[in-house]
């Protein structure tokens, strides 16, 4: 049976995904840097004799063709950028660019399409169709290299019927994993805002323009765009993660700069939040003698996982796992440039378990302790290329 052959073949393919997760979280690159990543990739692929292509500078992408005739095309998305992080000491495995880490997974996602691919060539005599794999940098970073790589193609020649991809969840126990059909990751702004006064002595507030005073105003009212204007059935985030101010205990500055993030699951409110939000800040700021320059960075849509892909992808994975290690998953109002591809063909974004309570694997993803149990690396090429398979056979 496919599901015996695919396990079998994770276990023997197990060690080698775990040699190549360890070397690409020691050797970390930043988004749209990934050279030394897409060449260490590249020769993997050669090594197993798969063709490929290079596409938006550091991407790849590759074709397994089953060795029976059929048109059905699926693909398969792996990122392989990390983040400006500096890692925990003591890891013999540790990331040894200073100040870079994989913090998000990357190195497993990629590692696990490599391991994937290596099951796939395996059983080329198994299966019709064609299965499209794409290594993508520079998802940490807009404009997103999903969206550099559909530019560029990679959705065409040949195109998918659909697209599947995973991602690491700490919170999600090594062994399991997580699906959840339709709208389930958020768009992601970039919001960057400065508001003008004018500086002076603290101690003579009336003689100034108080920035500081004026931009709290500001940021109380924006929060009315979410708890206002915003319809409660569409979840929306309004945060700020970087205010600077550059006066003293004495000294009212002329200035605020502030840096944020505004993230929802529908593109028409999405445009309107935008125009409320610059209007509401330019006009604070006017009222009270002040100016604002207010700059909203359109970055990643929202996330749809289409539902009749979601739901087979679903089924799969109770087929090889057991239901009792498939989880439902709750709206994520984090953002993934995988969004890009949802927005254009059929997609599932699925979770994969990485965590382990009782090995204290519980860090969350983007902090410098974050890690995984590797068993789930297992779950992951096993899985995936069980999901492949089914989809191509049912599709």
């Amino acid at each position: 049976m496919l599901k015996e052959k695919i396990s079998q073949l994770a276990e023997v393919f197990f060690e080698e995904t775990v040699a190549i997760r360890r070397h690409l979280h020691q050797h970390p690159e930043l988004s749209f840097e990934e050279y030394q990543t897409a060449a260490f990739v590249k020769q993997k692929l050669d090594d197993l004799g798969i063709p490929h292509e290079t596409m938006a500078d550091t991407g790849i992408v590759a074709l397994i063709h089953g060795d029976s005739a059929s048109d059905k095309v699926l693909a398969l998305r792996a990122d392989m950028d990390a983040l400006p992080i500096q890692e925990v000491s003591g890891r013999s495995y540790g990331s040894q660019n200073e100040g870079v880490m994989h913090a998000c997974g990357h190195d497993v996602h990629t590692s696990s399409l490599l391991g994937v691919a290596a099951i796939l060539q395996s059983l080329k005599s198994e299966f019709a169709g064609t299965v499209k794999l794409i290594f993508q940098p520079g998802e940490e970073r807009l404009p997103g290299g999903a969206s550099l790589m559909i530019k560029a193609g990679v959705l065409q020649n040949p195109t998918p019927n659909g697209i599947i991809g995973q991602h690491v969840m700490p919170l999600i126990e090594a062994g399991k994993v997580g699906f959840r059909a339709g709208k389930y990751m958020a768009s992601c702004d970039e919001l960057f805002m400065t508001v003008k006064g004018r500086g002076g002595h603290g101690a003579h507030p009336h003689q100034n323009i108080d920035p500081i005073a004026i931009t709290a105003q500001i940021i109380t009212a924006l929060q009315q765009i979410v708890s206002r204007n915003a319809d409660p059935r569409t979840p929306t985030v309004l945060s700020w993660g970087k205010i600077m101010a550059n006066g003293a205990t004495n000294v009212i500055p002329d200035e605020v700069y502030l840096e944020g993030t505004f993230r929802t699951f529908d593109e028409t409110w999405r445009a309107d939040a935008h125009e409320r939000m610059v209007k509401m800040a330019v006009g604070i700021a006017e009222s009270m003698g002040a100016s604002c320059d207010f700059e909203v960075r359109k970055g990643y849509p929202f996330l749809i996982n289409e539902k009749t892909i979601t739901e087979s992808s679903r089924s799969y994975a109770v087929e090889y796992l057991g239901e009792e290690n498939v989880v439902e998953l709750d709206v994520w109002p984090a953002a993934e440039d995988f969004s890009y591809y949802s927005q254009e063909i059929n997609a599932c974004f699925y979770r994969l378990g990485t965590g382990n309570k009782s090995l204290g694997i519980t860090s969350a993803v983007h902090t410098p302790t974050f890690d995984i149990d590797e068993r789930a690396l297992k779950t992951s090429i096993g899985l995936m290329a069980y999901i492949a398979l089914r989809q191509l056979a049912d599709s």
